[in-house]
This record gives structure tokens, C-alpha cells and sequence, in this order.
């Protein structure tokens, strides 16, 4: 019954945040070196919470902008319900919902722009260590903050290895390894090669796919930072389960 409580929580909680993503992901999803936007398309200045980030992707007309809310809030709610119902009644669950939204966010700026913003990838790396932390030293924890620090650490330092020697990876992975190592790493070094390898064979599946449909050549540049993020949700819940 508790785990019900918790699961339903997490849905609402998920559906709540998923619908503040697409004002956001709109205003991230320049190229690179452009400054964040500050107006809808039609040219009416973003304006409200939190110096106009957050409130509906409308136009005061009426017309929506950026990603769909139904979209981006059911991936956030489905996200959240499976972490919570995977993780049950112990500390991390209350760190994966945190940063359930924020990766969505992450990986809807990707496809869109190409492009892992710092000002969200460096301070997740920050937040998911220091909620870790917390998680740790509270009844019932089911990992490590010793490992999730390391796993953060050598990902990090592997995947900028891959940036120096690729052209398919930008530095924004790189950055995104700080998180993604943390989260894999509470929960032990088998997670975090599970949650790394299935990042790359989603991401190969879906470039593969894009091949074979005429969409993309051999040296197309594919938002891969999606695919990390799915990976690490995978791994996350094996360890969850394990555990």
C-alpha cells in the first residue's frame, strides 16, 4: 500500500513538472554561442515566474509554442512512476524524481538544438551528488555515495578520452557524464557499464534506423544525449531491482 501512495505521488509530481518543460526547452534550444530566447515566436517577451522560465508555452494569443505539455508531462509522469515503483520506499527515489524532469528537459533541448546546455548538465552533476549524499546517510539507502562519486569521476574522464578521439561526441556528453556516472554509480560499477552500453546500442539503433530510411549518412551527427539519458533510466532500475 505504501509503494501505491509513493507511485501515485510520483505521477502527479511527474505530470506537474513535465507541463513547466516546454517554455523551457523552447528558450535552450538555440545554437550554440546564441543567447537563450526571450520571446515567443511571435515576438511577445517572456515574462513570469522565475524571469519568465517557467508558466505555459503560449503565446498571449493562445498559440503554443516549443515542445507539446501532453508529451513532455506524460514522459516526466511515466519517467517518475517507474523509478518510483522500481525503487519502492527507500531514500534515492526522492533523488531519481528530482531529476527525472530535468532529464527529460535535457533530452528535448538534444533533439531539438543539437545541444546539452552547462547551465543544466553542470549543476545536475552538482545536485545529483549532493542529494546522493543525503540519500546515503539516511535508513534504508540502496547504494553508495562513495561509488556514485567515483562512477561520476571515471565517466566523466572516459567520456571526454571519447570526446578527444570522436567526432561524434560533443563536449555537452561529456558534461552529461558527470550525472549519468553519479546515478549508475550508486548503484555499483556492474550499473554503471549496464547503463553505458545500453545508452550506445539505443543510440546505434536509432541511427542505424535513420539510414535505412534515407535520413541520415554514415557521418550524420545524431543528439546523443537522449540515448545516454536512456541508458542510465534503464541501468537505474536494474539497480534498483537488485538491489
Amino acid at each position: 500500500m505504501e509503494t501505491f501512495w509513493i507511485t501515485a505521488a510520483a505521477a502527479l509530481w511527474g505530470a506537474a513538472a513535465g507541463l513547466l518543460i516546454p517554455r523551457a526547452a523552447y528558450r535552450f534550444s538555440v545554437s550554440p554561442g546564441e543567447p537563450w530566447r526571450t520571446a515567443c515566436p511571435a515576438g511577445h517577451p517572456l515574462t513570469g515566474a522565475g524571469d519568465g522560465w517557467l508558466g505555459r508555452a503560449r503565446c498571449p494569443d493562445g498559440e503554443a509554442y516549443g515542445p507539446r505539455a501532453s508529451v513532455t508531462s506524460a514522459l516526466s509522469s511515466g519517467a517518475c512512476i517507474v523509478l518510483a515503483a522500481a525503487t519502492g520506499a527507500r531514500p534515492e527515489p526522492m533523488v531519481w524524481l528530482l531529476l527525472a524532469p530535468a532529464a527529460v528537459l535535457l533530452a528535448t533541448v538534444d533533439f531539438t538544438a543539437h545541444r546539452l546546455p552547462d547551465v543544466l548538465t553542470l549543476p545536475l552533476a552538482a545536485a545529483a551528488l549532493v542529494l546522493l549524499g543525503v540519500a546515503a546517510v539516511l535508513p534504508g539507502a540502496g547504494g553508495s555515495w562513495t561509488s556514485a562519486l567515483l562512477g561520476s569521476l571515471v565517466l566523466g574522464v572516459c567520456y571526454f578520452a571519447l570526446f578527444l578521439m570522436s567526432k561524434g561526441f560533443g563536449f555537452g556528453d561529456v558534461k552529461l557524464a558527470l550525472v549519468l556516472g553519479a546515478v549508475l554509480g550508486w548503484y555499483g560499477w556492474a550499473i554503471v557499464l549496464v547503463g553505458t552500453f545500453a545508452g550506445y546500442v539505443l543510440g546505434a539503433l536509432y541511427g542505424i534506423a535513420l539510414m535505412l530510411a534515407g535520413r541520415a549518412r554514415r557521418e550524420t551527427r545524431i543528439p546523443f544525449g537522449p540515448f545516454l539519458l536512456a541508458g542510465a533510466f534503464a541501468g537505474v532500475l536494474l539497480g534498483s531491482c537488485a538491489s
